[in-house]
């Protein structure tokens, strides 16, 4: 009995043993066996061949996409291959790349990659666990906020041969926690040794992945040739994609001078992200011979959360009901109608566009949760789901003018002032002209208010310095979320990341309830504890105004040439670009 006893006690003690994997799935199972040939979303016949060439508004001053400072250029995440690659057809899975497999512990604690011996930099150096090891060092020192906090919480780096590389995580540690880790490029420890990875550059760095900078125009132009000899091409997760054999990228002071360059032949593929110019904009005669093609392609990710965002860091809108009387000043209805041509969809939600998003009463696991932080949340989260202000004119200044009282606002000569008799005033920053329509809109309903609003907008680097300083009354931007949500959540929501400068709180958020359910959403360990936090959460935000959303189409808007071609499969995140190729049309008779 007492060897019976011994042996239960120790193998309770032990910790279950991985499996060696080709692939993580955030929850459940990869979709592919380890025997795959190609993605399901991709033409494994594709030809490789042609040119894409690509436009971007604005400029860049960077080559070195390693480090938080600097203007990037666009295209860099081709230049350096990650351990693991994540696909498009499943919400949140990661295949083999660098690593040809892994050992993950049953609780997530720890996880070994194995490199291929055949992974190698574009100088013919072979990648090493040293490599790994130091890309660690450097993105837990200098990444990314979110890959800082994530890499903080490993306790223990081992390297166990030339290939082979274990990663252990302390307390504080989630389920997602091995996939942002196996998303991590491999960066040349001997090429940055040599090089300050922390500072920015326009020479081009060694990399490892399909593309490399096969010439630059600083602030103009960069140019991306296809590695002919790259090691990783017949690699089943690389099948069928990589195709072009140059990708340009051409820099344009703003998109209406874009739009005509894509007119005029100068780029042959333009993604669209305003419906406005999408139906007044494209009427050109390449279009109407057939040598352009435009396409709307539908897709099942969550769509950008775009909105007019409140800073309640300023006393002004650190109040809810201030929040939630200026939603109702905004005339979503109009505007979809002037500006959209009524094709686009109120954003209701966090995660618009997806089974992310909280509907009706909450119920079930979900209204558990939100029942759980009840003290830190509004009651009226408790009823249906969020929806945004329907009400327009006399209706809606009624409605928001009595909340602005209740917050101590008096309305007085057609002004909103304080009890000193100063006017509520504040400025809109944007940093896309697409988007002055809309606050400008904005501010005449505010005006009819009594509040006083001015539009300001500003270029891409004084726009990106204000947001990260939180320098600002209301901002124009988004944020971008997809099917698996997770360490992401605590950055764009978190009290720390209020304070923090270049992470993504832009609204300012410090909620105890707020903090405590996007924490929970990258601990989820299966897909319907997931989605109920997720909702949860999208209940806490969507309920306590933070913002006022705008709209979203639930499609892809592209134009390209005739002779750029895409798969017949389209994955439920949307187009993948890395998939498409270039064919000429067939002119024989």
């Amino acid at each position: 009995m007492r060897l019976l006893a011994f042996l239960l006690l120790f193998l309770m003690a032990t910790p279950a043993l991985a499996e060696r994997s080709h692939a993580i799935a955030m929850h459940g199972s990869p979709k592919y066996t380890e025997d795959f040939k190609n993605l399901s979303y991709v033409n494994p016949e594709a030809p490789k061949g042609g040119d894409l060439r690509l436009s971007k508004s604005g400029t860049f001053n960077n080559l070195n996409n390693h480090i938080i400072t600097g203007n990037n250029g666009e295209g860099l995440e081709n230049v350096n291959d990650k351990l693991m690659q994540r696909v498009w057809d499943e919400p949140f899975t990661m295949y083999g790349l660098v690593a040809e497999s892994v050992d993950v512990a049953p609780d997530r604690s720890w996880i070994t990659f194995h490199l291929r011996k055949e992974a190698k930099f574009h100088d013919g150096t072979p990648m090493t666990a040293e490599d790994v090891k130091f890309s660690y060092e450097h993105y837990r020192k200098n990444g990314h906020p979110v890959r800082r906090r994530v890499y903080g919480l490993i306790t223990n780096v081992e390297i166990t041969s030339p290939r082979d590389i274990k990663f252990t995580f302390g307390p504080g540690y989630d389920h997602e926690s091995v996939m942002i880790l196996a998303m991590m490029p491999v960066l040349p420890k001997t090429y940055w040794e040599k090089v300050d990875i922390t500072k920015t550059t326009l020479k081009p760095p060694l990399g490892s992945g399909p593309y490399k900078i096969a010439s630059v125009e600083p602030g103009r132009k960069i140019v991306y040739e296809r590695v002919k000899d790259y090691w990783a091409k017949e690699l089943p997760v690389n099948v069928g994609q990589y195709n072009f054999d140059t990708i340009t990228y051409s820099y344009f002071r703003d998109d209406d001078i874009s739009i005509q360059a894509f007119k005029s032949g100068d780029y042959n593929l333009r993604r669209e992200f305003d419906v406005t110019k999408w139906e007044t904009r494209y009427d050109f005669t390449a279009l109407d011979e057939g040598r352009v093609v435009k396409e709307e392609i539908p897709h099942q990710r969550p769509e950008w959360l775009k909105a007019l965002i409140f800073n309640s860091r300023r006393p002004m809108f650190a109040d809810i009901r201030v929040r939630h009387a200026l939603s109702y000043l905004f005339n979503a209805e109009w505007l979809n109608k002037s500006l959209y041509y009524g094709k686009m969809q109120r954003i209701a939600s966090a995660f618009p566009n997806s089974e992310l998003a909280a509907t009706g009463k909450p119920e079930g696991e979900e209204l558990r949760i939100l029942q759980e932080y009840k003290a830190d949340l509004p009651a009226t989260l408790f009823d249906e789901a969020y929806k945004p202000n329907d009400m327009n004119g006399r209706d809606a200044r009624r409605e928001a003018i009595a909340l602005l009282k209740e917050a101590g606002w008096i309305y007085k000569d057609s002004k909103l002032i304080d009890k000193d008799g100063k006017q509520f005033s504040f400025e809109i920053l944007l940093g896309d002209y697409a988007d002055e329509k809309i606050a400008l809109e904005f501010t005449r309903d505010l005006k009819k208010a009594g509040i006083e609003a001015r539009v300001r907008t500003v270029d891409n680097a004084q726009f990106v310095g204000r947001l990260d300083d939180y320098d600002f009354d209301v901002v124009g931007h988004r944020w971008i979320n997809s099917l698996s949500p997770g360490n992401e959540q605590v950055n764009y929501w978190g009290a720390k990341s209020a304070e923090s400068k270049g992470a993504r709180n832009y609204a300012g958020i410090t909620n105890k309830a707020v903090d405590a359910l996007a924490d929970s959403i990258g601990r989820s360990e299966t897909r319907e504890t997931l989605i109920a936090r997720t909702r949860a959460l999208d209940r806490a935000l969507m309920h306590g105004y933070y913002m006022i959303p705008l709209f979203f189409l639930g499609k892809d808007l592209v134009a390209h040439s005739s002779d750029i071609h895409r798969p017949s499969v389209t994955p439920i995140y949307g187009m993948v670009l890395e998939s498409w190729w270039y064919e000429a049309a067939d002119k024989s008779p």
